[in-house]
């Protein structure tokens, strides 16, 4: 934890502005009863977001001055950690050795506000302060300042009441266990145990009742339940002669009438299935029609797109013919201009421009030669300066994809980034093996195959794209995914792949074994037969030892290059010179004047008349095979309208033949009509539900005819009058009422039942787990005052707690200590037998104990009055145990003490009371102890 290197407060209780110095491990505040001693201690404690001593709280201290604000400002170390990690430092993100704690108090409301800051360095408290900082709220700052080491275990022990720091050992087994289960956190967890067995208690004591509620009900509904049994039966009975007298009777009479229409009907049917054979023909010949009409169209279309076709070839015919006859006129001039000065001057003029011709082609060859070489080095200087970081350099078309990924946040490996070979004899084989896939792409996440594969599409990506990878799993003796080691997880028909392949010292080793292998110089037997794979040492891409063999390879073709550069450069010099030679010759002689000025023009419409030659026959080829495709479709044109207008006249036809057809079976249903509707006068007295064709053949088929329903009726109407029934309508309403409240009722006592039943089973096994945290808390506790013992030379003893998963055990169990001051025996916690100052150690043992943790070893301690009541000598001792420990101490001691309440103190602060008519109290004096030179050299 950190340690206070200095105080600032500003309207704190009666202090103005006053600023004191803590650098110290022990400090010492002094002076008379309420001068400040504790209003000093509670600034501190106040800054540090701890509850103030006593009933006191921040509001007190800054109402006293009459101000509407106050300040104040600590600054503390901040030490790099031991461990590191990732916050470094106490107070990360600040690194500085120093943090500035501010508090700003200030009233707004009417009431008093508290805002807090941390800043790094030592920054001091001036009018630009407020801006400068950040401001957080008291839980953010809590938790910056856990994170330093304050827990919440040292900031209840900050916050113990005054006086109680030097009264630990007067505490009782049962106190004690507490107070270091509250320190620790425990406590609280105990008391909702507590609470939550007493509201379990309840919550039984409430399901009882519920049942025997849920008893009581049942009895009712069974009772409801068999009278409406008794009504159900009766009114099923009244409703049955009802619907027998009122629907079956006049349905079945309709059923025989309707029996006697249906032959008429089917020979309707007869007539209307040959009007609807009719009718598919016609649509059939339709839809061929409609199809052919619209195969004219896109034949129309094709023909015109085939006309503006030719025409375009026709136009790129004649440009590329018209640049050919062009180039061609040219090359006739330099001709002529070159027999005019073989006759002007000789065959020497000729000569000379010719090898001017050939001298600027090889100059041109020579330039092209290096640039490509020149950009090939800088692709190579790329590349090396890649592998000299540990990267492997990948082609264009990787880092497109790679990019591409990237940008739409798609998670990705590289196979080659994964692999690595642990035996460097095998990476011939290794890399000939995995040649074909040294450009896979692995997905970190399954879920983005689908974006993935789109990216790939669009960019033509090659290479897989794999989703699915899985861990590498043990390998099979004496195979190649023996020696290589994957880094992350892989795809399994890859591992696969390496899994089955063998490796043989040679081929005669390779034709003992089974199934696929690959000997060390790259030549493989799969299914398919055997071949030679090697891979060059300069294409390898796996592992550390292809980056290196990459890296020599590169550097060798650099040094290659280099020397082939500065060799053309100098051969591209010296052609320029003959150029330039050749040039001023030719330019000299009056007769070949113009074919030199004009030699470079010749040159380039010599060197592209072939080509423009080449086009202009080509675009004669194009021309005519667009004038074949325009004929093609006009020929199609005009056999498509033969065959529309033969489908024409043929659905002219097939439509008078429907016409016919319909009209001779409109006279057959207006028949039909005509007799259906007598048979509807009786059906419209049928009720809707009967008139429907299923219930008339239920009806059917349940009673044959209407003469049996009759007899169906006499024999129910007299069971009715010989029988005892349930007649009161309402009985039924008040059966489902009360059945619904019954169900309402066991579904909540259910709920509760398993309510009760899980809480009492987590509340035990919480407990139960929670023993062990308890038994932890009690052992670190030990050991803690255990060492402190060590340091102050007493033996210090714990007898552990009884902690079991039982009400009484718990809430009966101590925490008993016992000391051997001198080797004289031991002693309990308040038994008598200790002096004060022996009362005064174990107290300060049992409260430092409360603070130490293993994490923060360092940190600072309030103690009030720890040296009251001690002689010379315990006071000396406590002094001594203090200065042992790592911790800083802040200890408040009246004037009445001993001088020698000052021996441990490096800082001393003496506190005055403010003068009676005085607005502010004295600043506080400090007293430093002066270090001796022979301290300092070994400090």
């Amino acid at each position: 934890m950190f340690q206070i290197r200095e105080l600032e407060m500003v309207h704190w209780d009666f202090w103005r502005a006053i600023r004191v110095p803590l650098d110290a491990q022990i400090v010492t505040i002094v002076g008379p009863n309420g001068s400040g001693k504790t209003t000093l201690l509670d600034a501190l404690r106040t800054l540090l977001a701890l509850k103030c001593s006593g009933r006191r709280d921040y509001k007190r201290y800054v109402r006293n001055n009459r101000e509407n604000y106050a300040w104040l400002r600590g600054v503390v170390n901040n030490p790099r950690r031991q461990g590191g990690g990732l916050f470094p430092y106490l107070f990360f993100p600040a690194t500085s050795d120093e943090v500035t704690l501010f508090c700003r108090i200030r009233k707004q409301g009417g009431d008093w506000m508290r805002q807090y800051a941390i800043a790094e360095g030592n920054v001091m408290l001036d009018a630009e302060t407020e801006s400068k900082v950040q401001w957080l709220g008291v839980n953010e700052y809590k938790r910056r300042l856990e994170q330093a080491g304050l827990t919440p275990a040292i900031a209840e022990v900050l916050a113990l009441e005054q006086g109680d720091t030097d009264k630990l050992c007067e505490y009782s087994p049962k106190a004690l266990l507490e107070l270091v289960f509250q320190v620790f956190g425990d406590k609280e967890v105990l008391d909702h145990y507590s609470e939550t067995k007493l509201r379990l208690k309840e919550a039984e004591a409430e399901l009882g009742k519920l049942e025997q509620q849920l008893s009581q009900l049942g009895l009712d509904v069974e009772r409801l339940r068999l009278r409406s049994n008794s009504y159900a039966e009766w009114r099923a009975l009244q409703d049955d002669i009802e619907q027998l007298e009122q629907q079956a009777v006049p349905a079945l009479r309709y059923v025989e009438q309707w029996e006697s229409l249906r032959g008429y009907i089917n020979q309707f049917k007869g007539s209307r299935r040959g009007l609807k054979q009719k009718q598919d023909e016609l649509d059939l010949i339709d839809a061929e029609f409609r199809t052919v009409e619209q195969q004219q169209q896109q034949v129309l279309d094709d023909e015109q797109a085939a006309r503006r076709e030719y025409d375009e070839a026709f136009a790129a015919f004649q440009s590329a013919r018209d640049a050919a006859r062009d180039s061609e006129k040219t090359l006739k001039e330099a001709e002529r201009l070159r027999q005019l000065a073989e006759l002007e001057h000789g065959a020497d003029a000729v000569a000379l421009n010719d090898a001017l011709g050939k001298k600027k082609d090889a100059a041109a060859q020579l330039k092209h030669a290096i640039r490509a070489m020149k950009d090939e080095r800088q692709q190579l200087s790329e590349a090396q300066f890649a592998l000299q970081q540990g990267r492997q350099p990948h082609p264009d078309f990787v880092r497109t994809m790679r990019a591409a990924l990237d940008e739409a946040g798609i998670a990705h490996q590289l196979l080659t980034e994964i692999v690595e070979v642990r035996d460097n004899s095998w990476q011939d084989a290794v890399e000939a093996l995995l040649a074909p896939y040294r450009h896979i792409i692995l997905l970190n996440r399954a879920s983005d195959r689908a974006r993935a594969w789109e990216i790939g599409q669009q960019l033509r990506f090659r290479h897989f794209i794999v989703p699915e990878r899985e861990a590498a799993g043990a390998a099979a003796p004496n195979s190649i995914l023996e020696i290589v080691d994957f880094k992350a997880d892989a795809p399994g028909w890859l591992v696969g792949l390496l899994n089955r392949t063998g490796r043989a010292k040679s081929v005669a080793d390779g034709n003992r074994m089974d199934g696929d292998w690959i000997t060390r110089d790259g030549f493989h037997k799969e299914r398919r037969g055997a071949r030679d794979i090697s891979a060059k040492p300069g294409d390898y891409a796996f592992g550390e030892a292809a980056r290196h063999a990459r890296l020599a390879e590169v550097s060798r073709r650099l040094r290659d290059l280099n020397e082939h550069v500065l060799r053309d450069e100098g051969r591209l010099q010296e052609l320029e010179r003959e150029v330039s030679g050749l040039t001023q010759s030719l330019m000299g002689m009056q007769a070949v004047v113009q074919l030199a000025a004009r030699q470079d023009e010749f040159a380039a419409v010599a060197e592209r008349f072939p080509e423009e030659e080449q086009r202009a026959q080509q675009a004669g080829a194009a021309l005519a095979a667009t004038q074949a495709a325009w004929e093609e479709t006009r020929n199609a044109r005009e056999d498509g309208r033969i065959r529309y207008e033969k489908l024409k006249d043929q659905r002219g036809r097939l439509d008078g033949q429907v016409n016919v057809l319909i009209e001779q079976l409109s006279r057959q249903r207006d028949e039909q009509s005509r007799l259906i509707r007598s048979l509807r006068n009786t059906k419209a007295g049928l009720p809707a539900e009967m008139a429907k064709p299923a219930a008339l053949r239920e009806l059917k088929e349940k009673y044959g005819g209407s003469r049996e329903v009759l007899h169906m009726i006499e024999h129910e109407r007299a069971r009715l009058a010989g029988g005892d029934w349930e007649t009161d309508p309402t009985i039924l309403a008040r059966r489902d009422k009360l059945a619904g409240d019954y169900d309402a009722l066991e579904r909540d006592t259910q709920v509760h039942r398993n309510e009760v039943l899980r809480t009492g089973a987590l509340t035990d096994e919480a407990r139960a787990a929670y023993i062990n945290k308890l038994r932890a808390t009690v052992r670190a506790y030990g050991r803690n005052v255990k060492r402190l013992g060590e340091l102050a030379g007493i033996d210090v003893e714990l007898d552990l707690p009884q902690l079991d998963n039982d009400d009484l055990t718990l809430a009966q169990a101590g925490l008993s200590a016992r000391f051997n001051f001198d080797q004289k025996g031991m002693m309990g916690l308040n038994d008598g037998e200790a002096s004060g100052g022996q009362q005064v150690m174990k107290s300060l043992i049992l409260l430092i104990g409360l603070m130490m943790d293993d994490a923060n070893p360092s940190g600072f301690v309030f103690i009030d009055e720890p040296f009251a009541h001690l002689d010379i000598f315990n006071i000396d001792r406590v002094g001594g145990f203090l200065k042992a420990t790592q911790a800083q101490y802040l200890i408040t001691t009246p004037l009445t003490h001993n001088t020698n309440v000052y021996g441990p103190s490096e800082l001393t602060l003496t506190t005055r009371k403010k003068q009676a008519g005085e607005q502010w109290a004295p600043v506080i004096a400090q007293t430093r102890r002066r270090v001796r030179a022979a301290e300092t050299t070994t400090g």
